[in-house]
């Protein structure tokens, strides 16, 4: 019998975050919602939920140790995913109503409104994966669902070394306005702008394949 992957789902206290759980389940991992550091260590996969305010987020956040959980997973090589704010805090600076927030800056990039006539961005929208990707194997063809009015509009590989060892990240594209970036595949750090849990089909399919590759 084949062990279900370990995910635990991040408690700091970021809304309702049950559908993200019982998506994961059905996408086949046996899921913990938790901020208890020896559970985050432990598990085969980390799950950074985030809804609201960049600020708001980070402050949760850092109240759970969450920046030295995430940033010790990372360093070892073990996956972790962000959702929505979740993937936002993971670049370097959030700028909200003119006042910047420091991020975690796993990414280098700020967070800024959308250019658009209409915001929130809300509903469905096709994506524009890379040739490499991961997370979208099967689905780059697919509509997810976005609720947001923040987003990062420059190119995060724009600023890479090309002489690192590290892998450049993988960036998927959306548009709202003016082009965005949708998700961002780097090594064991995944994250999406929409929501793969109210994404329906696809949605589904995306997590998947994320839990697949934590076996």
């Amino acid at each position: 019998m084949t062990t279900k992957p370990n995910v635990v789902v991040l408690d700091h206290g970021s809304g309702n975050i049950r559908s993200a759980v019982r998506a994961l389940e059905r996408a086949g991992a046996d899921v913990t919602l938790t901020a208890d550091r020896e559970a985050v260590d432990a598990a085969d996969g980390l799950v950074v939920p985030g809804v609201g305010a960049f600020a708001a987020v980070m402050d949760q956040l850092r109240a759970v140790g969450a920046p030295r959980m995430i940033e010790r997973r990372l360093a070892g090589g073990r996956p972790v995913l962000g959702i929505c704010v979740g993937m936002q805090v993971m670049f370097t600076t959030g700028r909200e109503h003119g006042v910047a927030t420091p991020g975690l800056d796993q990414w280098p990039g700020t967070v800024e409104r959308l250019e658009a006539d209409v915001v929130p961005h809300m509903g469905w929208a096709p994506v524009a994966p890379p040739a490499d990707t991961v997370l979208f194997d099967g689905v780059a063809d697919e509509r997810f669902y976005f609720v947001h009015s923040y987003a990062v509009r420059v190119d995060p590989t724009a600023e890479f070394d090309p002489s690192s060892p590290l892998t450049p990240p993988r960036v998927t594209w959306a548009e709202h306005g003016t082009p965005f970036v949708a998700a961002v595949e780097n090594g064991p750090l995944s994250a999406t702008q929409f929501h793969p849990e109210k994404s329906g089909d696809a949605g589904a399919h995306l997590l998947h394949n994320w839990v697949t590759a934590l076996r």
